[in-house]
């Protein structure tokens, strides 16, 4: 028997079921629900798959184009852009399409940084047609920049790695040189804002570096200089431990400011692609609540608005949680939230398009979320006690993939998911081939 979760298991009562959803927005008024979303990954598939679990809905997905997560869906219209479409070309297509779907509520959603910021920016044009539900400018401008980052979390009491910023603004006179860097070798280094590395191109680019000496991060910061890299790049303390001191969190803040959504999730194996490099594979959801805590003191300090997803690290040195970033965004691997009772998309329409005070909600219910063949999951899971979790969720039927949905299963879709996880062992032979535990 199959018992893979394919629709959230309901956590509180306080969260609209589909059909009481829908029974308030017609008592209400409230126009039928379309959800627009900007990308193409596996993460915007996830939240069209939410969408559609809680209320049957299509959604329209605009993108440059139609990549393998989101082609050829039966719950998704795809809107092509093309490939050297403009930001501001996808804002005028996102106006024409509000007026080609009058009499719909509009919902728009991007999950990449790029894309949010380019929401934000233009807000003005586009909440006559749409919700937005996105935090500030001037917030996310802070947020986002992993200096400011880290300057919030040591202002609010918040554990962050040592951090030292090296700023590129004056890279092209004579004469610059690079602030010194004072921590022990191996260190990480990554651009403090991605928008300002996104259209940087160079030998070896990176989403994080591991640079092992002096003379190695001497040659990344002439490889940016020389790229036209003009913004502020952060150079750390390396936390030790793997992968699985990895930890995620996902929130949601409502319009009126209160946390309605937190769940957390215990990191198994990331992805180690260099464009992929820190996006988890697999994970575990799990209620941590002291780390959890720490994200609520920086979302309620912060006047965060939306949804925003954390990346921390357990320090195995003190037992200490380390932000490292916020994403002004739900995540590329939000579905771990449905998979786990909790459908984000709910709680975001109670709130911006049913105007209910969703009663908020923590996480506490344990799946795995996994885009791995489990056998090859296992062979990277070392820790004894993890490998066990792993397997009794495998045998309880406690386990997901965001793309292998039941109602959206045509025989192209499926042979897509099935060469997507043979692509995923092709991948860590290439770029994790080391050896592991056993497998099943």
């Amino acid at each position: 028997m199959d018992r893979r979760p394919q629709r959230d298991r309901p956590v509180s009562a306080a969260v609209p079921a589909p059909d009481a959803t829908d029974a308030a927005a017609t008592e209400r008024g409230t126009a039928p629900l379309l959800p627009v979303i900007l990308g193409a990954d596996i993460g915007v598939y996830a939240l069209a798959r939410s969408f559609h679990e809680a209320y049957g809905v299509r959604s329209i997905v605009v993108s440059g184009a139609a990549l393998g997560p989101v082609a050829r869906s039966q719950i998704i219209d795809n809107v092509l852009l093309g490939p050297d479409a403009t930001p501001e070309h996808m804002v005028d297509r996102l106006v024409e399409l509000a007026a080609e779907h009058p009499g719909r509520r509009l919902v728009l959603l991007a999950n990449s940084d790029w894309l949010v910021r380019v929401v934000v920016r233009h807000r003005a044009r586009l909440e006559p047609h749409y919700i937005v539900p996105f935090l500030s400018g001037d917030l996310l401008d802070r947020i986002s920049d992993k200096a400011t980052f880290a300057e919030i979390c040591a202002d609010l009491g918040i554990d962050v790695p040592r951090t030292i910023v090296q700023d590129f603004a004056g890279a092209g006179e004579a004469g610059w040189q690079p602030v010194a860097v004072d921590l022990d070798y191996p260190l990480i280094a990554k651009a403090a804002s991605s928008a300002d590395y996104q259209d940087v191109h160079f030998d070896g680019k990176k989403k994080v570096f591991e640079i092992a000496s002096p003379a190695e991060l001497d040659a990344l910061w002439v490889s940016l200089a020389a790229a036209g890299f003009r913004g502020r790049f952060v150079v750390q303390d390396l936390v030790p431990g793997d992968d699985t001191h990895m930890r995620s969190i996902t929130a949601y803040v409502d319009s009126r400011g209160a946390i309605t959504l937190l769940c957390s999730a215990h990191v198994l194996i990331e992805e180690h692609t260099p464009s992929g490099l820190g996006n988890p594979a697999a994970m575990i959801t799990q209620r941590i609540d002291p780390m959890l805590e720490q994200a609520r003191t920086f979302l309620t300090a912060t006047g965060y608005i939306g949804f925003a997803n954390f990346d921390v690290k357990v320090d195995p040195r003190d037992g200490t949680y380390r932000f490292f970033e916020v994403n002004p965004r739900i995540g590329r691997n939000n579905y771990y939230l449905t998979a786990a009772g909790a459908n984000p998309m709910r709680f975001l329409v109670g709130d911006r398009v049913d105007g209910l005070a969703v009663e908020p909600v923590v996480v506490d219910r344990q799946v795995l979320y996994s885009i791995l063949p489990h056998r090859l999951l296992l062979r990277y899971v070392l820790d004894p006690a993890l490998n066990a979790r792993v397997r009794a969720l495998v045998k309880a039927g406690d386990v997901v993939h965001p793309l292998r949905y039941r109602g959206d299963r045509s025989l192209r879709r499926r042979a897509y998911v099935a060469a997507a996880l043979v692509n995923q062992v092709r991948k860590f032979r290439t770029y994790y081939p080391r050896p592991t535990s056993t497998g099943f």
